[in-house]
């Protein structure tokens, strides 16, 4: 009875953890006045999503014009900011970005309300979640805020930036040429990566975190759902936000509230209203309604006083803990002196025993090693079974979860099995020792690599005290020894779901790393189990379930609908168009186009195939040309100036476009380069522009309107200056000139390349 107590006790913990990271229902219209409600805010993501938005598009304008209009409503007045910006990955935009200011009484730092309201070009994204629910939390908690009728000490600027998408060009229009970016002293950016789950707080900063961590805590969030390894771990990622801009250009210190589960959603046609998750959107207002009160009246002066101080921190049910990087390793350097004092004391008392606590790192380190194994090479064989998985390049599948739940189950029956052949309950205390020593290695890697992860070393220490009752008692209290493995439960549980879900489930590894790891820390309780084969074949039983689940929800539905891509391209140089595809396997819809054998793209255009994911043409199909509007190049100017050669070239689309894209060959070299009036900077030591260009690229063209481009350019007298121009539409499916059906209900447009587009391709040499 008392085992089953200590298994039902580590069962509630992990069900409190999970439940505990946000809201499980969502506020009704009736909210009062001053309260955040989730039915008024879903109004507008409503209002917002109605239509694709990004850049360019007809939505666009349109999202821009009501999200003024709310403004209007709640008092405020807001203003347009438009400019040309080139950002640091080459792409030049016209951001229209929407600003308003809710006056403080003090003259100090301002707090700055942060999301952009562009949705992802190509994909035909609606954008409720990324990041529609972020203007709806803005506008609802601002409506909310305001009914108090209290002047805050700080001025609030709200910011509803444009071109996040494309290149973070809004921000970067505001931090370098509004006259009010450096009145800004703390962001608090809303922002979504999927279309559910809890959201996380992601901290930017050029300095130390500790004055940050503080104004977090102080603010009270009812559901802080953060830890410092995640951010870390966010840092060596590309997945920079609007925030990143503030803190590179400005030395704006911020915070980044975001959700990413439900990840397959992300930048797809499945990015609507129906499908962004309620109760998620109630866990973004309860962030802003507890920081927005907060840093409207504090002194944001001081959030950069301790730069060069960072705290480890982490959440759990109990609460939000934090504690200074210098305490990291002297944490670790205890725990492992108290583990060999433990080890002396026990073999001492006769209570372990040295041959014992060998044997007792067979079964962990099997149980690590095989599950990993596993794990890594289990999936890149479900890829192969699964092909279809292959086209969803941001690697969470629509079944991912129950993956993880496999993944997760299979590594505790490995565990079981391996220690119900040592027998590890009759030795406890010894085999305690391995993951003890294990969890402390871990750490110490933690410590001298990554101090973020320092947060570990805490179940490390219950841990230790657990084997202190081991050795002190000759039958301890199977529930008190439950009640100390909490604390792992809390703090480890989280990772074996979050890791695969925000890296993909390449990552499924680290799901049963921390299951065994996880297992090891419960060794008190689970290691005195008896009946071990029971806990093999339940949890082999469930784990094959939750793998025949994962099996009949593999294909696609309407439900789990396949990404797939189509690109028309006309190639001005030989008059020849081609229809392409980026995906792996073509279906009855791309079949339609590229027919049952088409040919290889190899290495057709490579400049115009570029994706975030490194993935490009696969197929190539010969196509009809059409009657498609060319695009007017013309070299404007080209005289000599001392030693160097000025050109200037204007490329004016014929039709409706939405991006241009120019290259230029290796070999062609610029001492200056301007583009629309923005100047491309070169490092100090060079003496050419974008010497280091990646793939050949010159930049990016994103229209707002459908003003031309103008390059100014500066090149050796010399020099035969080869560039191509690529000039892209995303009306492939509406153009009247292709009768191009809609796709089955079953399929969506592929995210993260260009797609659904008409390209032309026109190669230009200036001798």
């Amino acid at each position: 009875m008392r085992k089953f107590i200590a298994l039902l006790i580590l069962l509630l913990a992990t069900y409190w953890t999970f439940r505990s990271e946000m809201p499980q229902s969502y506020s009704g219209s009736d909210t009062p006045d001053n309260q955040f409600s989730t039915e008024r805010a879903l109004i507008h993501v409503k209002a917002i999503s109605k239509d694709q938005h990004y850049v360019g598009s007809e939505g666009h304008a349109q999202v821009r014009a009501y999200i003024v209009s709310e403004l209007e409503k709640l008092g405020l007045q807001p203003e347009i900011q438009k400019g040309y910006t080139l950002d640091r990955w080459g792409g030049l935009a016209k951001p229209i970005n929407i600003l308003a200011r809710i006056q403080g009484s003090n003259p100090g730092k301002a707090l700055m309300l942060l999301t952009h309201y562009d949705s992802a070009p190509h994909s035909k994204s609606y954008g409720a979640s990324d990041a529609g629910s972020g203007v709806a939390t803005i506008l609802e908690g601002v409506r909310a805020f305001l009914s108090e009728g209290k002047e805050p000490k700080n001025d609030i600027i709200v910011m509803l930036s444009d071109s996040e998408e494309i290149g973070l060009n809004g921000a970067e229009l505001f931090c370098k040429q509004h006259d009010r970016a450096d009145d800004v002293g703390l962001v608090l950016n809303f922002e979504a990566r999927g279309s559910g789950g809890p959201s996380y707080m992601l901290m930017e900063t050029n300095g130390g975190n500790k004055a940050l961590i503080k104004g977090f805590k102080d603010a009270k969030p009812p559901y802080p759902v953060s830890n410092s390894l995640a951010y870390s771990i966010y840092k060596m990622l590309p997945n920079d936000t609007d925030l990143t801009v503030f803190r590179e250009e400005r030395d704006i210190d911020g915070f980044n509230f975001a959700f990413i589960d439900d990840h397959y959603d992300y930048h797809t046609s499945n990015d609507t209203y129906k499908n962004l998750d309620r109760n998620t959107l109630e866990h973004q207002g309860s962030y802003l309604m507890s920081m927005l009160p907060h840093f409207a009246n504090s002194d944001l002066s001081e959030l950069n006083v301790a730069e060069g101080e960072d705290d480890v921190y982490f959440n759990t049910p109990l609460g939000f803990f934090n504690y200074p990087f210098s305490w990291v390793l002297p944490m670790v350097i205890i725990a492992f002196v108290m583990l060999i004092g433990l080890i002396a004391y026990g073999v001492r008392e006769k209570r372990m025993v040295r041959r014992e606590i060998a044997k007792g790192f067979i079964p962990f380190l099997a149980s690590l090693l095989i599950s990993g194994l596993l794990a890594h090479f289990g999936w890149q064989l479900l890829l192969k079974l699964y092909p279809g998985y292959g086209e969803i390049q941001h690697g969470f599948t629509y079944n991912g979860h129950v993956y993880i739940g496999f993944v997760a189950m299979l590594s505790m029956a490995i565990c079981f099995w391996w220690y119900r052949r040592f027998k590890s309950e009759q030795h406890l205390s010894s085999y305690l020792v391995a993951p003890l020593f294990i969890w402390i290695l871990l750490n110490l890697a933690f410590a001298l690599y990554l101090q973020g992860g320092g947060f570990f070393i805490i179940p490390v220490f219950f841990g230790l005290i657990s084997l202190f009752v081991l050795i002190r008692q000759k039958e301890p209290s199977i529930v008190a020894l439950a009640l100390l493995a909490i604390p792992a439960i809390l703090i480890v549980a989280p990772f074996i779901k979050v890791l695969p879900v925000g890296l993909g489930l390449k990552m499924l590894a680290l799901t049963a790393t921390f299951s065994v790891l996880l297992f090891g820390s419960l060794l008190p309780i689970l290691g005195s189990i008896r009946r071990k084969g029971l806990f093999v074949v339940l949890l082999s039983f469930v784990s094959l379930f939750l793998f025949g689940r994962a099996h009949f929800t593999s294909s696609f539905n309407k439900e789990r609908q396949k990404p797939n891509s189509l690109v028309y391209q006309y190639d001005m140089n030989t008059d020849k168009a081609y229809w392409l595809s980026y995906d792996k396997e073509l279906d009855s819809w791309t079949k339609n186009f590229l027919g049952d054998d088409p040919r290889s793209a190899g290495d057709m255009n490579l400049n115009a195939a570029y994706s975030k994911y490194g993935s490009g043409y696969r197929y190539a199909t010969e196509a009809p040309a059409k009657a498609i509007p060319k695009p007017k190049i013309e070299v404007t100017k080209d005289t000599l100036v001392a030693d160097k050669r000025h050109i200037e070239l204007c490329i004016a689309p014929q039709r409706h476009v939405n991006r241009v894209e120019v290259f230029a060959s290796k070999s062609s070299l610029f001492y200056t380069l301007t583009v629309n009036g923005v100047a491309i900077e070169k490092d100090e030591e060079e003496e050419f522009v974008l010497n280091r260009r990646w793939r050949n690229k010159v930049l990016s063209y994103y229209f707002t309107d459908q003003e031309p481009l103008e390059l100014k350019m500066e090149v050796p007298t010399d020099q035969k200056t080869e560039l191509q121009v690529l000039e892209a539409s995303f009306d492939l499916l509406e153009n009247e000139l292709f009768t191009v059906p809609k796709r089955p209900a079953n399929m969506i447009p592929k995210p993260f390349i260009m797609n659904d587009a008409i390209i032309m391709v026109k190669d230009l040499v200036i001798e």
